[in-house]
């Protein structure tokens, strides 16, 4: 295990000095290492936060030769689809509208526009830290519309629901949001019944899990027989995670552990979802590389309609069309590495993006250009 101290290629190092416990780091490795030996296994970390993770560690340099690390549908931006975005778009050019945004959506690319294109026709888009700031915005100019984009998965929704009730109880009728938000749980379905995905193993993102806890991802290995560890996003935790994995499918015991215990429990956090469930509920929801999945979206619940910016506000929206040769979707359902797209890093840069997948700071594209993978 001596040549662990500085291994890979570009900025895709491993430097066993950059950790606190070195020793430990070393162990896990090797764990890995001896458990997984030369079998083919292909794991899948949802989370983009995970992904930016391991790209910045190096760690696919000291996984073994057969051991695949996969990005998956974990980036709530990527996964966005492209007439959701064409929506806020259309939005943006009613008269008088205000959209908030948080920053990685303004440049994503709808079919022929970007909220930073609309931006720099002078369409009024902010960026926001939280819905709270939108709130805030709409009870200083209420003579504008403030739109706000909910787009998250779990994590967010509940935020993005008690900033409605805030709204509500304060007589604040200028405020809406555009909901976009989806739940992880159906699209790791898909995925794993997506017959050229072969997924052995998934690191659950463990943001996500803080909310719902365990139960929800408790299908992956009861119906499919998959392993699935929670874990945090610290390099040891990631490390943790995989080689928890790799024991599990050595042994052929699947279930779902939490390496996140710090962070997430079991039952996950109760108020978050009531406050989530009072306001938004299931609908069908179109994710990018996914398609349409069942009961995958939250929309906002009929009591609160006048706060959903869908009801509120009847625009045309045009015509959606893919951007030619991004596979932006193959990529987030785990069927190709970003680095097997055409467009990767030629035409598809983070300066220039043709998709999503290289925009956000939780892409698995940015992450492979940004740690030269």
């Amino acid at each position: 295990m001596s040549g662990l101290s500085a291994v890979g290629t570009g900025t895709a190092r491993f430097d066993l000095g950059a950790f606190r416990d070195p020793e430990l780091v070393r162990s896990l490795i090797a764990r890995i290492q001896r458990t997984a030996g030369e079998r083919e296994i292909n794991l899948m970390e949802v989370c983009g936060t995970h992904t930016m993770s391991i790209g910045r560690y190096g760690f696919r340099s000291v996984m073994p030769t057969g051991l695949r690390l996969l990005s998956g549908p974990g980036c709530p931006v990527c996964v966005t689809a492209n007439g959701d975005i064409d929506r806020a778009i259309a939005l943006s050019r009613i008269p008088g509208v205000t959209i908030t945004t948080f920053g990685d959506m303004v440049r994503v690319p709808g079919s022929t526009s970007s909220l930073a294109r609309e931006k720099a026709a002078g369409r009024d888009i902010r960026v926001v830290y939280s819905p709270r700031d939108a709130i805030e915005l709409a009870s200083r100019e209420p003579q504008r519309e403030v739109v706000f984009l909910g787009v998250g998965f779990e994590t967010t929704t509940p935020a993005i629901a008690a900033s409605i009730l805030e709204a509500c109880a304060r007589g604040i009728d200028n405020f809406s949001v555009l909901s976009m938000h989806k739940t992880t749980p159906p699209a790791l379905r898909a995925i794993v019944n997506d017959p050229e995905t072969a997924i052995d193993g998934f690191i659950l993102p463990g943001h996500v899990s803080t909310i719902t806890g365990l139960a929800p991802f408790r299908f992956l290995a009861e119906d499919y027989g998959i392993p699935g560890v929670v874990t945090g996003f610290e390099p040891v935790d990631i490390l943790e995670g995989i080689a928890l994995l790799i024991d599990m499918i050595e042994r052929g015991a699947p279930a779902i552990e939490n390496a996140y215990r710090r962070g997430a429990c079991d039952g996950g956090n109760q108020t978050a979802r009531q406050i989530a469930e009072r306001v938004f509920e299931p609908c069908d929801a179109t994710w990018r590389g996914l398609g349409v999945l069942p009961a995958s979206g939250m929309r906002i619940r009929a009591q609160y309609s006048r706060f959903d910016a869908r009801e509120r506000f009847a625009v045309e929206i045009e015509p959606t069309q893919e951007p030619r040769g991004c596979r932006c979707g193959d990529v987030l359902r785990g069927a190709i590495a970003p680095s097997s797209c055409p467009l990767f890093d030629t035409a598809c840069t983070p300066e220039h993006p043709v998709g999503p997948c290289m925009v956000s700071s939780e892409g698995s594209c940015a992450a492979y250009h940004t740690y030269r993978i």
